[in-house]
């Protein structure tokens, strides 16, 4: 009887110990909160990511519990890193970390993922305005695919020659800039980037000589559903005194979409056709 009574006081006091430890921590700040993040909350559909969970104090002795929802999934000494792949909307989160010391936890705030769609290369627009001595060039660029916002970048060989201009809706980004008509010819090209990291698109570099007429690198002729650029030139103006002149360049790029025969039975030998999409300027 007296064996049965004194560890059950070594019992009371184990209990007492602890949560007088716990407490003490606590006050102290020596055992906070455990942090619980990825390198990224932005990511694919299938992609592969880890999460950690860690304690600043490395002193203690913490197991790790990680969860998603209610669902623990899994358990781990010292800090943890969790393997996983975000292929479902559940797998998006919310996660969480429980650390643990002795009977004293603490819960990190909840963690999410987010499913964004890669931006695709973009496609760049140039309208030139030549005078005698400038030349004022306006820089377009959209991308037609990838979760919004998009970020754009406008470069002048590989120099930025413009801020980072974010759109919240399918719409080109816009630049304008001047120049001397040194009859220096000028490449440029356009950055696109959502949140995702590591995913940055290019347009294709066009070349705008000193002629001002845009001309990109290695065009190929035929594309199926991938933008062709082409270009289309105004007339040249003569202001009032009739002595100077400017002349307006556009550069522009249709879409060619690839389509088949209206009727697929009846037309076997029949090639494919193509639908031209709105001109933008």
């Amino acid at each position: 009887m007296w064996k049965k009574s004194f560890l059950m006081l070594l019992f009371s006091l184990s209990v007492q110990k602890a949560a007088l430890d716990c407490e003490r921590m606590r006050k102290t700040n020596e055992f906070l909160s455990p942090n619980l993040n990825s390198q990224t909350d932005a990511v694919m559909r299938g992609q592969n990511v880890s999460l950690s969970c860690f304690n600043q104090n490395k002193s203690l002795r913490i197991t790790y519990f990680l969860f998603r929802g209610e669902k623990c999934l899994s358990t781990q000494n010292g800090s943890m890193t969790f393997n996983l792949t975000i292929s479902e909307a559940r797998d998006l989160g919310p996660y969480k970390c429980k650390a643990q010391v002795s009977d004293c936890s603490k819960y990190s705030r909840e963690f999410n993922f987010t499913f964004v769609d890669p931006v695709t290369a973009p496609v760049l627009n140039i309208s030139v305005v030549q005078t005698k001595t400038d030349r004022y060039v306006m820089l377009r660029c959209i991308s037609f695919n990838g979760s919004l916002p998009i970020n754009y970048t406008f470069f002048e060989k590989n120099m930025a020659i413009s801020p980072v201009i974010s759109k919240n809706v399918r719409e080109p980004a816009e630049f304008n800039l001047t120049k001397n008509n040194t009859g220096e010819g000028k490449e440029y090209r356009c950055e696109a980037k959502n949140r995702l990291p590591d995913h940055a698109k290019y347009s294709q570099l066009i070349t705008i000589p000193s002629t001002g007429k845009a001309m990109k690198d290695n065009a190929p002729r035929v594309y199926g559903n991938t933008p062709v650029e082409d270009g289309i030139y105004t007339n040249i103006c003569k202001n009032q005194a009739g002595t100077e002149y400017s002349q307006e360049i556009h550069y522009a790029t249709p879409m060619f979409q690839e389509v088949a025969p209206r009727d697929q039975e009846t037309c076997n030998d029949c090639k494919t056709g193509y639908v031209y999409s709105e001109l933008i300027f």
